[in-house]
């Protein structure tokens, strides 16, 4: 199915106007968006408040839209890792985050990712392309529909993808994640690398969603060799552009900061860190490495490595948190996502979290 068929994707309004343009009221485009995004429906024909004769019709034309589960993987802490497949049968990944008191939901933006980061899966993985809105936004619709007993509450847009190299597609999704499902903008946080460009653009759209930085080091050398698009802009142009994103919004962004044993995790490390941010509001994230296959010479900081480290932050001033693991066994952690494909049929399986 083309995705200019789906009707995911859509808003309210242009929902309404298909209706219309059938020749029916406005009210059944209302209806339709009910179904899509609050009921997250499979297909037309479960809207059964909707005449027959009108599923029919749409039926000629349109289809829902839902990317199709390949596989689900699930860890003993509950997170779940889904191997979606989209319409064109690439796949992407997306990661189910029960808690007890919320459900999060990370999501993709891009089928692969170019930003080349060499400690992440997916970025050693390649890119193929964009998702669309609709695509994006699926995710969250298919994991509800096979997850209904609690109702998704957080999105976070830090799956496959570098969110700001598909910013139009990324804008429309959050706003339809808002408006259309329900998803209040402050449970929502998109993670970038940092595309200045882009963090500027995205502090004038009135979205009132948390913005991360991924930082991974506190100097240009060292992050050019972490992350190969870093090469395009410094560091100090990256800040600017999120001094300016907090004087827009008034809301402070957060500075991921993924450790790596002997590579960026040294006490001259974190003081350098603490400097170059000097008194940009928000809190840093520190991130332990989570491994990945291909990457067998990089290792995870010790308890007491990462302790120093985030104690010379905070004695700095800087309120500095550490991600919690979840999902590791079955590579759904912070930087285990990847590009794959699969044979056909569904499958399931549980793993040691």
């Amino acid at each position: 199915m083309r995705s200019d068929k789906a009707l995911i994707g859509r808003t309210t309004a242009e929902l309404e106007q298909i209706c219309l343009g059938l020749g029916e009221r406005a009210f059944r485009g209302r209806q339709l968006a009910r179904w899509v995004y609050r009921r997250a429906a499979g297909n037309l024909a479960e809207m059964s408040d909707l005449p027959l004769a009108i599923r029919q019709r749409l039926g000629t034309q349109h289809e829902v839209g839902l990317p199709s589960i390949a596989r689900v993987l699930t860890a003993r802490d509950g997170t779940e890792k889904f191997l979606l497949q989209l319409a064109d049968g690439e796949h992407v990944e997306t990661v189910y985050l029960p808690y007890a008191d919320r459900v999060s939901v990370c999501i993709s933006t891009q089928v692969g990712c170019p930003a080349g980061c060499v400690f992440c899966a997916t970025g050693q993985s390649g890119w193929a392309r964009n998702m669309t809105a609709g695509e994006i936004v699926g995710q969250i619709l298919a994991v509800q529909r096979e997850r209904p007993a609690r109702r998704i509450s957080h999105v976070v847009l830090m799956g496959m993808g570098e969110p700001l190299f598909n910013y139009d597609a990324v804008v429309k999704a959050v706003r339809l994640l808002i408006h259309e499902v329900g998803i209040s903008p402050r449970r929502i946080t998109l993670s970038t690398v940092g595309v200045p460009e882009g963090i500027r653009k995205l502090a004038r759209e009135d979205l009132p969603i948390t913005l991360a930085i991924s930082l991974h080091a506190p100097d240009d050398d060292l992050r050019a060799k972490l992350i190969p698009t870093a090469r395009k802009w410094k560091l100090a142009e990256i800040l600017a552009a999120c001094r300016e994103y907090v004087e827009v919004t008034r809301r402070n962004p957060t500075f991921e900061y993924l450790l790596l044993e002997g590579v960026n995790d040294h006490p001259r490390h974190a003081h350098a860190l603490a400097q170059v941010l000097g008194d940009l509001p928000g809190n840093v994230n520190l991130i332990p490495y989570n491994p990945v296959a291909a990457q067998e010479h990089f290792r995870r900081p010790n308890s007491r490595r990462i302790a120093a480290f985030r104690e010379i932050l905070q004695t700095a001033g800087r309120i500095t948190t550490q991600r919690m693991e979840r999902g590791l066994r079955i590579a759904a952690a912070c930087g285990q996502l990847r590009r794959v494909s699969v044979g056909p049929g569904p499958g399931r399986a549980t793993a040691a979290a």
